[in-house]
């Protein structure tokens, strides 16, 4: 009977977990082993993107490439982990409840926006978080040039003034004005409780955000934060009105909850606290990898973010090592020293900074041609040819 490995989650640490296992077993000629994939749908959702517009078309298919590469494919949503019987519930696409057994688990289940208790949220707030939220904010966007003209229709809160709130917000006035008309006197509001513009991000690339924000007008009320949303606008914790038609929530991400069934340390974000080989602390025989794991970086202290820059080598390193601690072969260090982020601005163009301390290396226009190549290129799945995608899974190719 066939051994198996068994990867939960079709993001982009869930499929380059499972396309580093076959790579490796491959490399062993080890048919033995199976890995299986379970995710809701055989697609990955490119959720970087989910600030754009049409983002209905911003998921790849995998199915064609699980097919050239041997990936066993179950659609269903996992349920429940079983650490000790070695075994995961999940519910099946018509709605049964099945289960799976490995040998090897890895947990790939990604992340979730946080939605705190704040009045009026759940029934009245937006957001990008996944695919079918970020969709609704799109068709209420287009909605309102149906409504009559007010202030309030052409005014947009942020809730958040993080790396997701600044990629929405500086997206926004061009999105606006294309359903609005290019007259329209449109408002874009940051809400965010640091004492400075693009405070969670650091000295090194605030220049280019509040830069940004001056040429695209985009407000901020910093300091502060959202104590309650209604259908026509916020009230801010110091009492203050701001009237807007729509309230956009990008504050805050938590680790998938499955993370809660698994008996580890947990970090405060809900991520597993995970050993050099991405194993999960305590545990012989699980994994985690993306937005799941807490992983050190680096010898200095610093440790994997949410993101698909981490997401994608961890992915690489947490199949492999599933793969060759079940085959008893070496298993390879992670290790991603090597830090920058791109983020997109809007209109104004973009910025690019190399390190921890963000130190600025392209902005503008040239920074912008870079992040659509990271957005539109760069994250998407190899194309569904064996040789080629199992060679783009090797955990030794130099990552940023």
């Amino acid at each position: 009977m066939k051994r198996n490995i068994l990867i939960i989650g079709s993001g982009f640490a869930g499929l380059w977990s499972a396309l580093s296992a076959v790579r490796l077993l491959d490399q062993h000629g080890r048919s033995d082993v199976r890995v299986t994939l379970l995710a809701p749908q055989a697609e990955l959702r490119i959720r970087p993107r989910f600030y754009e517009p049409d983002v209905h078309s911003m998921r790849a298919p995998l199915l064609d490439l699980f097919a050239a590469t041997g990936v066993d494919f179950v659609q269903g949503l996992a349920l429940n982990i079983d650490t000790e019987g070695r075994k995961v519930t999940y519910r099946t696409a018509e709605g049964d409840e099945a289960t799976l057994d490995y040998d090897r688990l890895i947990l790939a289940s990604g992340s979730q926006l946080s939605r705190p208790p704040v009045p009026g949220l759940a029934e009245h707030a937006f957001d990008v978080d996944q695919i079918e939220q970020a969709a609704r904010l799109e068709q209420h966007l287009i909605a309102l040039a149906g409504q009559p003209e007010s202030a309030a229709r052409n005014t947009v809160v942020v809730a958040g003034g993080g790396f997701t709130g600044i990629e929405t917000a500086t997206e926004l006035p061009a999105r606006l004005r294309a359903i609005l008309g290019e007259d329209a006197d449109i408002r874009v509001i940051v809400v965010d409780r640091g004492a400075q513009v693009g405070a969670a991000l650091g000295d090194g690339i605030r220049p280019a955000i509040l830069e940004a924000s001056r040429e695209l007008g985009i407000e901020w009320r910093l300091g502060r934060s959202v104590a309650a949303v209604d259908a026509q606008g916020v009230v801010l914790d110091d009492g203050q009105r701001i009237d807007a038609g729509t309230v956009i929530w990008t504050v805050g991400f938590r680790a998938s909850g499955l993370t809660e069934q698994i008996p580890a340390p947990r970090d405060a974000s809900g991520r597993l606290q995970v050993d050099s080989y991405l194993k999960v602390e305590g545990l012989a025989d699980v994994y985690a990898a993306g937005d799941t794991a807490r992983a050190a970086t680096d010898e200095l202290g610093n440790f994997s973010v949410m993101s698909c820059q981490h997401a994608i080598p961890l992915g690489r390193h947490a199949g492999n090592n599933a793969a060759a601690d079940l085959i008893g072969v070496a298993p390879r260090v992670y290790s991603q020293p090597k830090y920058v982020t791109c983020l997109d601005l809007g209109a104004w163009g973009a910025v690019y900074t190399e390190g921890w301390d963000r130190q600025q290396k392209l902005v503008g226009a040239e920074a912008k041609t870079l992040k659509t190549q990271i957005n539109t290129l760069w994250i998407y799945p190899p194309a569904a040819d064996r040789a080629a995608a199992l060679a783009a899974a090797d955990p030794s190719i130099p990552v940023a």
